[in-house]
């Protein structure tokens, strides 16, 4: 985690330092071309403009992450007044692992999920959807609520929150790129009322904008990559820490493996426009992944193809969850402090991994 943390810190100063090596070759090179101006030497940026610049982009994604995130969701804050058990058990469990009660809320949707958000456990935020809640025994519930709190005590959500700084600004740069791209070629009407003179001048103006917006285009592409991959493997590591985290807070490894198959299960049955809506930046953040595959108008992104999930698969968590349950020490896991009766063994829905999902086609069909 910490050779993750520092690549976080890295890639932003990465990525100025790689604008800047553009802006000395190419764009002198450019600037040459379109005026007689000669530079003596290169730009130079202070290194602390840099690192600056790069904190108050990670301060304002603590500052205004979280907000946006529940926003997105249209999570509600509710107390004991309104959730009295609820808000209850998650304070139980918090007070279990000494950790401050982070606040709660709802989000209305059928698709079941949970996620945490905060910049520190004294500011963190537990977000539940009624669809997980409706589906869930208190067991089940319990054993989602001590993942997320296992999420908050390993503050993995604050690097989450920082390594998605990188991946929005390129991703939106690259998109304002591609559609100055796409408006070139309307500059070539302007030909048709122009002298031989002014054509020139035009269509080297064009030039350089179009090899100005590639080279962009190109570093925004490869900053965007590095650093949503990077985003994709944090998350699958902080979901097998976390479901650890949550057997050693419950001593109940059988009742998260029940909630991840009841959630796999339920979530492809879950209304499209609920699985949309919980598509996007957010989907590194929950306990369970969305499976784009599953919309019916789904494009078939290489990206998808190409990069890590931002989730291990359901069933390997399941099976960790499983040999921790047994007291199978395979694979460096370790069974959980404690005894489980005879009707806590993992009560997995089997019929997840059996049979196909709607929405899907399995291989061999058709």
């Amino acid at each position: 985690m910490a050779t993750a943390v520092v690549l976080v810190a890295l890639l932003p100063v990465g990525f100025v330092y790689a604008g800047l090596a553009v802006v000395n070759t190419a764009g002198i090179w450019l600037a040459k071309l379109a005026t007689d101006w000669v530079l003596a030497g290169k730009f130079y940026i202070k290194p602390w403009l840099v690192a600056g610049a790069v904190v108050l982009g990670f301060a304002t994604q603590l500052a205004v992450g979280d907000t946006i995130a529940l926003q997105a969701l249209d999570a509600r804050p509710v107390g004991p007044d309104d959730e009295p058990g609820l808000v209850e058990n998650v304070a139980r469990l918090a007070q279990s692992v000494d950790l401050p009660a982070p606040a709660v809320a709802i989000a209305d949707s059928d698709a079941p999920n949970a996620f945490t958000v905060g910049r520190s456990p004294d500011s963190a935020t537990l977000v539940l959807t009624t669809g997980l809640l409706d589906a869930l025994d208190a067991d089940e519930r319990d054993a989602v609520i001590a993942h997320e709190l296992a999420h908050i005590k390993n503050r993995d959500a604050t690097v989450m929150s920082l390594s998605y700084v990188l991946p929005t600004l390129t991703y939106s740069l690259a998109a304002s790129t591609l559609g100055l791209l796409q408006a070139i070629p309307g500059a070539f009407t302007g030909f048709r009322h122009t002298d031989s003179d002014s054509a020139r001048g035009l269509l080297l103006g064009i030039f350089i904008l179009t090899v100005s917006a590639l080279l962009t285009l190109a570093v925004s592409a490869v900053f965007w990559l590095a650093s949503f991959t990077l985003f994709r493997v944090l998350s699958r590591y902080r979901e097998y820490a976390a479901d650890r985290g949550a057997v050693a807070i419950t001593g109940d490894p059988a009742a998260l493996a029940s909630a991840l198959a009841t959630i796999d299960d339920e979530m492809a049955a879950a209304p499209d426009h609920d699985l949309r809506a919980q598509d996007g930046g957010l989907d590194a953040l929950y306990i369970a992944p969305i499976d784009e595959t599953q919309f019916a108008d789904a494009p078939n992104f290489v990206a998808n193809d190409v990069l890590p999930e931002t989730h291990p698969p359901t069933e390997a968590r399941i099976e960790r969850l499983e040999a921790m349950a047994t007291g199978d020490r395979r694979d460096g896991v370790q069974p959980p402090n404690g005894s489980y009766g005879p009707d806590r063994r993992c009560r997995v829905a089997r019929r997840v991994w059996l049979s196909p999902r709607p929405g899907r086609q399995e291989v061999g069909d058709g």
